[in-house]
């Protein structure tokens, strides 16, 4: 008998050990799907290889957990690492694309403006300047039935953006601009040329950042390409900081900027070296920053474009002539400003400007003028995201007693009030670092993997 239980102990000893150095299950691989929204790109879909949907796959199947680094600078704890949200699933192509019986299964995550974990970017200040990068977004994720896990990215899809140029690199008198380009792809005969400049927070060298920042790339989307016929070409120029940078300082008019003239020699560049463009249907717009850039451009050149759409113009009507608001008044221009906004004070730019053109005798001029910004759509909730939360802190309205609604981790570094967010961001960040915890990190991408 004590030699039997002797064998015994052997055999469960030797069973552990084998059982002890069974590698475990090879993680697998995904596809991440950085989608643009108004508010920047966010990862909107996670596609699992080699798992095939079923009857009885459901959200409750997965966890989905995220971690978000940078060596340019240091991401606010609570941004860095936490769970994502499933929302449903369904069978695909490896990009995510929906197939019937297709080879992948693809997880639709949840995504806002209000939840950073879901951004692929970060507003960072670096040196003297600040903007937004791209930064390390690693997932892991769980099936909780089977424990398999699924942490190496293999491959990345940025719809519509993939169908840009992303190379473009301009230089003029020392000046260089890197540029994102769309070009249509059937066209018979000439076609009309968009210009998108972006705000102060999308400067560098990476196009991308350019046109997802803003949403800008929805330019060369098929419902907007569709309104010009055959499509248009798109062109988003990118300054290296920002377009206001007076070379000491920054300008809203008084003094030159440093980069004016070599976005319109890039401008000229482009047309020269793309005949089919429409040379009189150039339009050129942007936002804020970019705004400035817009308006300055057609100063410079009044009977270069064919019609402007600025929105929260960043150049102040007190630095614009009277002579130049004569040239303006030929040239189409479709503004968009809020009266809330204290960045770019409508009251110093916009509405001066407005109102000097429509005396000048302006015919075309149009200024979309909003109370504030709102969620009109529902997509983010339906009701005002201001009024929402000063609804919450108990306050008549957040806007007059000036309540910074960013996160209380501010990636400006301000010192920001406490404020309590609606149930459903609550959701997003209870408990998610402890959860995270528990899972083995997620191996971060080769640089090849992540050549944004």
């Amino acid at each position: 008998m004590k030699k039997f239980l002797s064998f015994a102990f052997l055999f469960l000893l030797s069973f552990a050990c084998l059982w002890a150095n069974t590698p475990a299950a090879t993680p697998g691989s995904y596809t991440l799907v950085m989608e643009g929204f108004d508010w920047g790109p966010a990862a909107s879909k996670v596609v699992l290889h080699d798992l095939k949907a079923s009857k009885e796959t459901t959200v409750a199947d997965f966890e989905v957990f995220v971690t978000r680094s940078t060596s340019l600078g240091e991401i606010p704890a609570a941004q860095a690492s936490g769970k994502r949200t499933v929302v449903y699933t369904y069978s695909s192509d490896e990009k995510g694309n929906r197939v019937e019986n297709g080879p992948h299964l693809t997880l639709v995550l949840a995504v806002s403006p209000v939840n950073p974990l879901g951004s692929g970017i970060q507003y960072l200040r670096m040196g003297s300047g600040a903007s937004n990068v791209w930064i390390d977004y690693g997932v892991t994720v769980v099936h909780a039935k089977t424990g398999k896990t699924w942490n190496k990215e293999s491959a990345r899809v940025r719809p519509i953006v993939d169908e840009f140029d992303l190379k473009g690199i301009f230089t003029h008198e020392g000046t260089t601009l890197t540029y994102g380009a769309f070009s249509p792809k059937k066209i018979t005969a000439k076609a009309p040329l968009i210009i998108w400049l972006h705000g102060g927070g999308e400067g560098g060298t990476d196009p991308t950042i350019a046109l997802m920042g803003n949403k800008a790339f929805n330019y060369a989307s098929p419902e907007i390409q569709t309104l010009f016929g055959e499509g248009a070409f798109v062109l988003a120029p990118q300054t290296p900081t920002f377009w206001m940078n007076a070379g000491e300082g920054m300008t809203r008019g008084k003094v030159n900027d440093i980069y004016n003239a070599a976005v319109f020699a890039l401008i000229e560049d482009f047309v020269a070296k793309n005949p089919q463009v429409d040379a009189s249907r150039i339009y050129v717009g942007g936002c804020s920053n970019g705004g400035y850039m817009s308006l300055k451009l057609i100063l410079e050149h009044p009977s270069y474009f064919a019609a402007g759409y600025i929105s929260a113009l960043a150049y102040n009507n007190e630095f614009i002539s009277d002579a130049q608001v004569q040239s303006l008044k030929q040239t189409p221009i479709w503004f968009v400003h809020a009266k809330d906004d204290m960045t770019t004070k409508p009251d110093e730019t916009v509405v001066p400007l407005y109102h000097r053109m429509k005396q000048a005798g302006a015919k075309n001029v149009i200024l979309t003028y909003y109370d504030n910004v709102t969620d009109v759509t529902g997509f983010f909730g339906g009701k005002d995201f201001h009024e929402l939360l000063a609804e919450l802190n108990g306050l008549a309205s957040d806007r007059s007693l000036g309540i910074d609604l960013t996160f209380k981790d501010n990636p400006n570094g301000d010192d920001t009030p406490g404020v309590i967010y609606p149930k459903f961001v609550r959701d997003l960040e209870d408990d998610v670092v402890t959860q995270y915890k528990r899972l083995p990190k997620p191996e971060s991408c080769s640089p090849q993997q992540h050549q944004h």
